[in-house]
């Protein structure tokens, strides 16, 4: 086993086909197909299921992917510290977040990094927290911004934003006459919440179950950008970050209001895997951040 065979089988497993992962490496499918069978070979088992719609891992498949993206981002890491001194020159960041942070924070933030480090080449996922750790463990994620808390001993967790959560409903809508409305009232109107067992729902759903009052679920999902339309519509309310609404207050598309007594917050935090040595990219990344965290910080105003 070489490092190019484990290349071309990372090729073919992201890829899912030998034809896509030949022409990502620029060379034959039949050399492709030649070291993946003689690695298979070597570890005594087949690595892939071969179908007419593509491949697919096996088990031992999923372990060895596993191992070499290890291996990858070990000999990137290598590289970086040899060749990189005073100035980050060249390299990859791999960098995920939920779909509030691809819309508010990542934007701005990459514009940013990208002026300063031209040459690294940037890959953004979004998706859930469950999906995005697995991604971060299997070494196919270098960092993530996520709603915190965060399980797992091997993961680095470093608090970055801290989001207040408002009452939000279309302009005119009884409920938000008030600046400051009851908790009860909240109970008496169809709601639009994330999706269950994201972090954001998950503190929602306790602050309901403190104030003991039922919730009257009219649509669950994962897209703030979903919601705000639903609620924009009138089909509900929702509690959602000020953030993700302020830039829409200046045209009085949306109304909102805090809830009397509480303050509902959540915190999003950098999560990267536990290592001896931090990627470059990984830092610079953090770097750009601090120096710009103001520009994320969007508060309620006072009323």
């Amino acid at each position: 086993m070489d490092v190019r065979q484990l290349e071309m089988f990372r090729a073919v497993a992201e890829e899912g086909s030998f034809t896509r992962a030949a022409v990502r490496l620029h060379v034959s499918q039949s050399a492709v197909s030649r070291q993946l069978q003689l690695l298979e070979s070597e570890l005594g088992g087949p690595l892939l299921h071969r179908s007419v719609k593509g491949v697919t891992l096996t088990a031992e498949g999923e372990l060895l992917l596993r191992t070499a993206n290890r291996i990858h981002r070990d000999i990137r890491e290598a590289v970086w510290e040899i060749s990189e001194t005073q100035k980050l020159k060249r390299g990859q960041l791999r960098i995920a977040g939920g779909g509030t942070v691809c819309l508010y924070v990542l934007p701005q933030l990459l514009k940013r990094f990208r002026a300063q480090h031209k040459d690294v080449d940037l890959l953004v996922k979004t998706g859930s927290t469950t999906a995005v750790l697995q991604l971060l463990r299997n070494h196919q994620l270098d960092l993530a911004l996520l709603t915190l808390p965060i399980a797992g001993t091997d993961m680095e967790v470093r608090s970055a934003i801290r989001e207040e959560l408002v009452v939000v409903t279309a302009p005119k809508h009884p409920l938000t006459q008030q600046h400051v409305i009851e908790a009860q009232s909240l109970a008496d109107h169809p709601l639009v919440l994330f999706e269950p067992g994201s972090n954001t729902r998950i503190l929602v759903d306790q602050f309901f179950a403190e104030q003991q009052m039922p919730m009257n679920v009219a649509m669950e999902t994962e897209s703030v950008e979903i919601i705000k339309a639903m609620v924009a519509s009138g089909l509900g309310i929702a509690l959602v970050p000020y953030v993700a609404i302020a830039a829409d207050m200046r045209s009085k598309r949306f109304a909102w209001a805090r809830i009397r007594g509480q303050r509902l917050y959540r915190e999003q935090g950098w999560v990267y895997l536990k290592s001896d040595h931090v990627p470059r990219p990984i830092l610079e990344v953090l770097r750009v951040f601090d120096a710009m965290k103001s520009e994320f910080s969007e508060k309620p105003p006072v009323r």
